[in-house]
């Protein structure tokens, strides 16, 4: 006799999506492509494992990332040094060198798929994750980011959310944030009795992330600090106020936040993010802006680029939250019937439904009425098509409505079988 077998369950921090919630997933994934084909964004897949390399040398090494986050792994067959992509944008990079896709035009893309970062499971971040994740590629003006922070208010308009919030800031070039580095670690290191044992950790390898903390004790210092803002140069303030201008020509709100900053390494200049009370302390819902250096950093020809990601599960909460999901019907019309034989003829009925573009569901094995009536409620169907003993000798089928107040067609009707097709048509 065999050993019983212990149960699996899934990862922590990875979870299953059933089909109730799943249906909420492709109604928002479909909403979300139609959203971006109406500003010219096309579909890129690339591979969800990448040469750690990539990621290393693209997000930075001392970032939180890279150095507690990834899934990285060696290849037993070959000894490669492997990584499950954290995030879109460095894969996307490659691929967009590695096909030489910036040759004859810019390019506007977007992903869809999960992501894995190993790190502490908690409302709205997981350790497999989805993003939407959407890259400009070639484009320079400030244009590129308004348009891209414009779309997004189109988003959240379309999906019937409010209480988004939208923040920026400008990191500036590289030359300017290295002389604000130079002021802040001065700064910290005045105030170094403060500091958490994170912050000194961050203190001289990421000091804009020193600024980010949540910690109570840091805040005044933090407030205190010297603003990359103010190290700005000429033309990052002119590419800066052109963004600002095109979003007040479109009505959208913002703050300045001289705080935000963005974890990886690669972003520069614009910085944006949108955010909302509705999730607790993962309150960010799209975090995004430009990162001209990356495409020349990862071996391509200098271009620039601008992007951002939205996080699915927490975009997902805010909807379920709103109301802006209703429950999925399995069908539109599911088959009861009565012998054997009725069920032979159901099978044959829901092909020429199926023909005529319907979604069709066939009760399954044999029960009574009441028991296939409760099940065909159950299934979200609008009618449910009966086939009894009667209906066949006739060559009928008796049609209930059960979503239908009218009253014209509250009640149950018959139909001749063969303009059945037809008649659900101008019904259904």
């Amino acid at each position: 006799m065999s050993q019983s077998f212990k149960k699996v369950h899934a990862i922590t921090g990875m979870k299953d999506i059933l089909p109730d919630g799943s249906a909420h997933w492709e109604h928002l994934e479909e909403t979300v492509r139609q959203w971006l084909a109406a500003y010219g964004y096309r579909n890129m897949r690339t591979p969800v494992l990448e040469q750690t390399r990539l990621f290393t040398r693209g997000i930075g090494e001392v970032t939180d990332i890279v150095e507690k986050e990834m899934y990285s792994f060696t290849d037993a067959l070959n000894g490669e040094q492997l990584t499950m992509r954290p995030e879109f944008t460095a894969g996307i990079v490659r691929a967009t060198i590695e096909h030489n896709l910036l040759y004859e035009r810019p390019q506007r893309v977007y992903a869809l798929g999960p992501v894995f970062r190993h790190e502490k499971p908690q409302r709205g971040r997981y350790r497999q994750f989805h993003q939407i994740d959407v890259e400009a590629l070639g484009m320079a003006g400030p244009d590129i980011d308004a348009e891209m922070i414009i779309m997004l208010a189109r988003l959240w308009k379309t999906l019937g959310l409010a209480d988004i919030r939208l923040e920026l800031n400008s990191l500036g070039q590289a030359d300017e944030r290295r002389a604000h580095r130079e002021a802040l670690v001065r700064h910290l290191e005045q105030h170094i009795d403060v500091l958490d044992e994170e912050a000194r950790r961050r203190m001289h390898t990421n000091p804009l992330r020193v600024l980010d903390t949540k910690n109570p004790a840091m805040q005044e210092m933090a407030n205190s600090a010297p603003r990359l803002f103010d190290f700005l140069g000429e033309a990052s303030r002119a590419h800066f106020d052109g963004v600002c201008k095109r979003l007040d020509d479109a009505g959208i709100g913002y703050s300045l936040n001289p705080r935000l900053v963005r974890g990886l390494d690669y972003y520069n200049s614009t910085v944006f993010e949108w955010v909302t009370d509705r999730l607790g302390a993962q309150g960010t819902v799209c975090g995004g802006g430009r990162y001209d250096g990356l495409i020349e950093l990862l071996g391509g020809k200098p271009a620039p680029a601008v992007g951002f990601a939205i996080g699915m599960e927490r975009l997902l909460d805010l909807c379920e939250q709103s109301g802006a999901f209703q429950a999925a019907a399995e069908c539109q019309i599911y088959l009861v019937h009565q012998s054997d034989e009725a069920q032979r003829a159901a099978a044959v009925l829901a092909e020429k439904l199926r023909d005529g573009g319907f979604k069709v569901i066939v009760h399954p094995g044999s029960a009574s009425f009441k028991s296939q009536f409760k099940r065909a409620d159950a299934s979200g169907a609008q009618v449910a098509v009966i086939l009894g003993e009667d209906e066949l000798r006739n060559r009928q089928a008796s049609i209930k409505w059960l979503r239908r107040t009218d009253d014209a067609q509250a009640q149950q009707e018959t139909i001749p079988m063969d303009s059945l097709v037809e008649e659900l048509k101008q019904k259904v």
